[in-house]
């Protein structure tokens, strides 16, 4: 059975009182996670954040006192381990290309499966990137191709440890859009075990942590688009 000790710590952050319950009561439901505190605007969120020091933030953009995009900024320059996914209705570009600067590590709509909400948690907490729109490849490709520059420790200059397999090339520029391994296993007509095992090496090639550092290498390369 998961003990609180290995649960996924998780901060909600709304300006909407009935969002952070509905919130809380879907979180509160999982073995593997839990609610650690809540946040009406973003500067209580910072205050919150440095408190309670949780796992995963799950902010929202527009509140009062200060957005979750400035939240996001003045958290992550403190607490460089936390990872922020953005919950939003808005599917906007502008919004997306700044959540990426921001260092959040993902962008999911309000209107999103529960499902979908509790696996970009997890996603998040296992250090992989959770953009689940069909905007988020093109924010991503501005994002870097402005002043601002995304950690990539590989550096696209350095040669993969080995070449890509086709499918592997396939696989990577679905990862480029932005989607999950489930959806990537759909797509290829192959399973989610396959998906992963694939991943795992391309991360291995690029020698890259995670799955946005690999985006973001292989986007310098010319090799997704």
């Amino acid at each position: 059975m998961t003990t609180s000790i290995d649960k996924i710590k998780v901060l909600l952050v709304d300006d909407q009182k009935m969002i952070r319950q509905g919130f809380s009561y879907v979180i509160g439901l999982q073995d593997d996670m839990e609610i650690v505190g809540e946040a009406a605007d973003g500067r209580e969120a910072v205050k919150q954040a440095l408190a309670l020091r949780p796992d995963i933030i799950l902010m929202d953009i527009q509140m009062p006192n200060m957005t979750g995009i400035e939240a996001s900024q003045a958290i992550i320059k403190q607490l460089p381990d936390v990872r922020i996914v953005i919950l939003t209705t808005f599917n906007d570009p502008d919004y997306i290309y700044e959540v990426i600067r921001s260092g959040a590590v993902g962008y999911l709509l309000k209107d999103a499966d529960v499902e979908d909400m509790l696996e970009a948690v997890r996603s998040a907490y296992r250090g992989e990137a959770v953009y689940r729109t069909d905007l988020a490849a093109g924010a991503l490709s501005r994002a870097i191709s402005s002043t601002y520059i995304i950690s990539d420790p590989a550096g696209s200059d350095t040669p993969l440890l080995e070449p890509l397999t086709e499918r592997e090339m396939e696989i990577l520029q679905e990862m480029a859009y932005g989607l999950r391994n489930d959806r990537i296993a759909q797509k290829l007509f192959i399973s989610e075990g396959t998906v992963k095992s694939h991943v795992h090496r391309i991360l291995q090639k690029f020698g890259c942590e995670d799955r946005t550092q690999v985006v973001v290498n292989a986007l310098r390369r010319g090799m997704v688009k």
